[in-house]
């Protein structure tokens, strides 16, 4: 469960947390910020054992701010070179996950530069297997993105191999569907491999249902199949009310008790705001993030963005059941200061009334 150097492989402790911690945050049918921590307190007050403990260890979080993406990513992965290296640990192979929401706009995805500094950085360390792999929701498949955004290069220049995730095994887990009845879901195979390495290579941009969409969204989301027939990973949000209530978020917090990225890079150089997560407008931020903790990394892209953590459920109820480091005073950043890098970013239109956002 651990490496040499002492750190935890949070996808191990995900598992062990199990349903209950589910349970703890969520209540009997829908997410409420701040319902973990009351059933936690009660759990133990009934004698029963505790369902979680808040994650108090600080996290490091590495955001660089410069004029060449390909060169703030590589040192943003730099900052935190030795515990990402301690991390992979006896991994047998490394899964680089861009984000292809779109496989023809490429402000809408995961540039190909970010993959190669990542790969940069990962070639004089590692000896195993590096496949890129994404499992795009179009009907055109995978390899249109890798196309359209310039990666077919990759395999040749740095030894590796690009997949269409949805051409891979899967096996059947369930989420949760209208009136919050179970349905089943058909997850890639490889998320749940715990001889795996997953990176989260996203981008980062606001959402039409999160408010943001930023490196954990772009492993749980991109878990489950399109075999171009159907794309399970609608299931994953059936509740299009536009709200806090949204099912999706109780969905992504369900399947974060199994698949979790074990390290995260956002690329924020050009960056979206709008209507995302495909058809917003570009930001130049000019940033690069990378962390361990995915959680601690999202919420301070998160309110570097702009917007309040505390009004996004799933970001809420992952902090609260320990899953990593949600409060930002016990996030140490690492290269370019906070305060530098603050955006107004513009939510999705649709929404701003529901979220109270502006």
């Amino acid at each position: 469960m651990s490496n040499c150097l002492g750190h935890f492989n949070r996808r191990e402790i995900l598992r062990s947390l199990g349903g209950g911690a589910m349970a703890a945050a969520f209540g009997s049918t829908m997410l409420r910020p701040g319902r973990a921590a009351a059933q936690s307190e009660k759990a133990v007050a009934d004698g029963g054992k505790q369902l979680f403990t808040p994650y108090s260890k600080p996290a490091k979080v590495s955001l660089v701010k410069g004029n060449d993406r390909r060169e703030i990513i590589s040192q943003a992965l730099k900052n935190i070179q030795d515990e990402v290296l301690a991390s992979i640990g006896s991994k047998k192979r490394i899964l680089v996950k861009p984000n292809f929401v779109s496989t023809t706009r490429q402000l809408a995805a995961s540039h190909a530069d970010e993959i190669r500094a990542i790969l940069d950085f990962l070639k004089p360390h590692f000896k195993g297997e590096i496949i890129v792999g994404e499992s795009a929701p179009s009907r055109n498949g995978t390899f249109e993105g890798y196309q359209s955004f310039g990666y077919l290069p990759l395999e040749k220049e740095y030894g590796i191999k690009l997949v269409d995730l949805n051409k891979e095994p899967w096996v059947y887990r369930y989420v949760f569907g209208k009136e919050s009845r179970p349905i089943p879901i058909r997850i890639i195979s490889t998320f749940l491999d715990r001889d795996t390495y997953i990176i989260s290579a996203a981008k980062m941009k606001t959402h039409d249902r999160a408010v943001t969409t930023l490196s954990l969204k772009n492993i749980l989301i991109g878990a489950p199949l399109n075999d171009g027939k159907k794309n399970d990973k609608g299931l994953t949000h059936l509740d299009y009310n536009f709200t806090p209530k949204e099912t999706l978020h109780f969905n992504m917090f369900h399947l974060a008790q199994e698949i979790w990225p074990d390290l995260s890079v956002i690329d924020g150089f050009e960056a979206m705001e709008g209507n995302g997560p495909i058809g917003g407008t570009p930001v130049d931020a000019k940033v690069a993030l990378a962390s361990l903790d995915s959680l601690a990394l999202d919420t301070l892209t998160t309110r570097i963005m702009g917007f309040d953590t505390s009004k996004i459920p799933y970001l809420t109820a992952m902090a609260e059941a320990g899953m990593g480091q949600g409060d930002l005073t016990k996030v140490q950043v690492l290269g370019t200061p906070v305060e530098q890098c603050q955006f107004k970013f513009k939510p999705n239109e649709k929404l701003a009334q529901a979220y109270g956002l502006s």
